[in-house]
């Protein structure tokens, strides 16, 4: 009889290894190192040999049909995941705990439902009392959804493999899946890895779409073996502040459409309602005529999007300055200030550096690097930019500013919500359409643009004068005597 063998398997990553230790060598975490049984050792002389088939093999030369979609009846997740759900793919879809990722699909399946499709929710988290609630809170308890509270893969496969197949089958989540073929508790690397393999073999056998649900990690990545993420069809990562309302739906990875495409949702006691113009939305709070606010017209995969970038430069007291960043890449607001330091002359060596983007939403487009720079020097100067006016362009070390693809789409975004100027980059002025009624400022370097926002305003002292004015402003009577 051979001796059934164990290994430790770290929860975070999915590296094995032969013995159990405080912290993964693999991704650096600690304490994630779970013994899980493994196979049996069975000698490669005795397993039976199978002769292997042949299979039929194709020529690159060939017509290709376009993948049937099945539309969501949200037209924000349509937008993301590239038209609608294609038959027989696999999505995972990931997201902060009590970020709506239930909502959502609630949402979607009972607008599917309705639409006459038979779809399936798998609850393997909540019971179901508890999404029935859910469903009459949204007004969705009429929809013709079909339920159940189940974790036992095996017996969701025998389930749905009777009568018609469902068209939609949501599983909530797969990390409260389990499977008999492997002896590892709930949750575990093994277990999660065996359950998406076999609902993603019951979705290319049966054709039905199938949406995994999730949980992440404190860093935000989807939790269990990046191999689940490989052997799904799509990644959508659901996104927003717990504090805010509006939530990002952003795909990570997709094989039958676009990987940089956003859907926006604002969340509402009646559910997640649907933004089709997310610049009106993020720009509805904007501070007019305050210095350090600068409106970037950016590009989300094929949609414009305008969103306000805030900075504030404020004297430090520390040896070395602060610097607080939410919504951009920390790398890229250092490279901004060390171009301006050295390029413009504009000393922040001595002031602590805060920067936000407003609204929840998350930049990755080196288009934001003139908007950043501006809303820097207008803060520090004290300068107020024109409340009409939009900035885009990249900075490149030299100072220079490079220019960006589609600004014909950015122009006609800006014009659209009523602003008159934009500042761009001066190779792509050619590209701006004749009809878009703006005025435009181009920027061969970064030098003209700080000069022409310093000229207005007034610098804010540094940290030393400001102590020695606040000394100075201080009644005599409460100064210490000296000696």
């Amino acid at each position: 009889m051979a001796k059934a063998s164990s290994s430790f398997v770290c929860q975070n990553c999915g590296a094995a290894f032969n013995r159990w230790q405080g912290k993964c060598e693999a991704c650096g975490e600690w304490n994630t190192l779970v013994e899980e049984a493994g196979d049996s050792a069975v000698p490669v002389s005795i397993r039976a040999k199978r002769r292997g088939r042949t299979f039929k093999l194709e020529s690159l030369a060939g017509k290709s049909n376009d993948a049937p979609r099945l539309p969501s009846g949200m037209a924000e997740l349509d937008r993301v995941t590239g038209g609608g759900f294609v038959r027989g793919s696999v999505l995972l879809v990931g997201g902060d705990p009590g970020i709506g990722k239930s909502t959502l699909l609630t949402q979607a399946t009972s607008l599917m439902a309705k639409a006459g499709h038979r779809t399936v929710y798998i609850s393997g988290e909540e019971a179901i009392a508890q999404v029935r609630l859910r469903a009459e809170r949204l007004g969705l308890a009429a929809a013709p959804v079909e339920l159940a509270a189940e974790t036992s893969v095996e017996d969701i496969i025998a389930t749905l493999s009777e009568g018609a197949t469902p068209k939609l089958i949501v599983i909530d989540s797969i990390q409260t899946m389990w499977t008999d073929t492997v002896e590892s508790a709930p949750g575990t690397v093994t277990q999660v890895r065996a359950s998406a393999q076999a609902l993603i073999r019951f979705a290319k056998k049966s054709g039905a779409a199938i949406i995994l649900v999730g949980h992440v990690t404190k860093d935000g990545q989807i939790a269990g073996p990046r191999v689940v993420e490989h052997m799904v069809d799509a990644v959508l990562s659901f996104e927003g502040e717990g504090s805010q309302q509006f939530r990002i739906l952003r795909s990570v990875k997709n094989r039958f459409g676009p990987t940089d495409e956003i859907g926006v949702f604002e969340m509402t006691g009646l559910g997640l309602r649907e933004v089709s113009n997310p610049s009106e939305l993020f720009l509805s709070e904007r501070d007019l005529g305050s210095p350090g606010t600068a409106v970037f017209a950016g590009i989300e995969g094929t949609r414009p999007v305008l969103v306000e970038l805030q900075a504030l430069v404020a004297p430090s007291t520390l040896g070395t300055p602060r610097r607080a960043v939410v919504g951009w890449d920390s790398a890229r607001l250092s490279m901004v200030l060390a171009v301006l330091e050295a390029h413009c002359g504009v000393k922040l060596s001595g002031y602590d550096v805060y920067f936000n983007v407003a609204g929840g939403l998350r930049i990755n487009e080196p288009a934001a690097d003139l908007a950043a720079a501006a809303a820097l020097v207008s803060s520090l100067a004290n300068s107020p930019l024109p409340t009409d006016a939009v900035y885009f362009g990249e900075i490149s070390l030299s100072g220079a500013v490079r220019p960006v693809a589609q600004t014909p789409a950015r122009l006609k975004e800006a014009a659209k919500l009523g602003f008159g100027r934009a500042v761009l980059p001066e190779q792509t002025r050619g590209d701006a359409p004749s009809d878009a009624g703006l005025s435009l400022q181009s920027v061969g370097g970064l030098t003209s643009l700080v000069a022409d926002i310093a000229a207005r305003g007034t610098p804010r002292p540094a940290a030393r004068e400001r102590d020695s004015a606040e000394k100075n402003a201080t009644p005599a009577r409460f100064r210490q005597r000296e000696g």
